[in-house]
């Protein structure tokens, strides 16, 4: 049950507490002057007992005792009903604080269930997503050992030699496009030590790559970036390992 429930409830059932309690406190205050009168009739009555005792008759002396009597009887009648009023009152206020304990102690139930209930939903979401992380790395572990094994069955060097020679015009083939990379990209992402590696950079393919043309040329494949190129050169293009080498030729 939300806290709201709880309160509304609690309220519901405290609504008239207050006329009840307000009702039994004008009844003991009504009590308390009916004792006060019936005190000062005994009073007079024992005062015109003590002047008058030697004038007085037996049956009149009897008469003021039993009037004495009967009002004493009252008093205790009052005082008794007072009593139960006051006993009445307290049991109505304990009744409903013991009502707020009860409701206090089933919320808090609630609470710590609902916790717990949190407590397991996150642990099982939380193992959920483990799950299928590991499903992830497992399908990429896959994905990169068949491009390993398609690598390694056709040579990843001639087959870039040969995307390189298919184009028109020998050694004056476009640039290779693997699409518009950022260097710091492709070195954030997660690489296959297996995989092989061009450029001076040493890194995988990526992006835009151009072929040397010098056909001795060891690493033969560059990315853009790292030869200061930003589209594909007119006639030959040598890396600059090669362009050296020429020169001192």
């Amino acid at each position: 049950m939300a806290a709201g429930m709880y309160l509304e409830h609690y309220l519901d059932s405290i609504e008239n507490l207050p006329f009840e309690l307000q009702r039994n406190f004008n009844l003991m205050r009504d009590l308390d002057q009916r004792t006060e009168d019936l005190k000062g009739q005994i009073d007079s009555l024992a005062k015109e007992y003590t002047a008058n005792a030697r004038t007085l008759s037996s049956e009149q002396k009897l008469s003021i005792l039993r009037q004495i009597q009967q009002s004493y009887s009252k008093c205790k009648e009052f005082g008794d009903d007072k009593v139960q009023l006051a006993m009445q009152t307290y049991e109505m206020v304990d009744k409903h604080i013991r009502r707020l304990d009860t409701d206090l102690a089933r919320f808090e139930a609630d609470l710590k269930e609902k916790q717990i209930e949190s407590t397991d939903y996150d642990s099982t979401s939380s193992k959920g997503k483990k799950i299928e992380t590991r499903l992830k790395e497992k399908k990429t572990a896959k994905t990169r050992s068949k491009v390993k094994s398609s690598d390694e069955d056709g040579s990843p060097k001639s087959a870039q030699k040969k995307v390189k020679l298919l184009q028109p015009g020998e050694f004056n083939s476009p640039a290779t496009n693997f699409g518009n990379v950022h260097p710091s990209d492709v070195l954030d992402m997660p690489v296959d030590p297996n995989e092989p590696t061009y450029c001076l950079c040493h890194q995988v393919s990526y992006g835009e790559m151009i072929g040397c043309d010098n056909t001795d040329c060891s690493i033969e494949w560059f990315h853009f970036a790292c030869v200061g190129l930003t589209t594909k050169p007119r006639g030959k293009w040598y890396c600059p390992r090669c362009s050296q080498d020429r020169k001192r030729k």
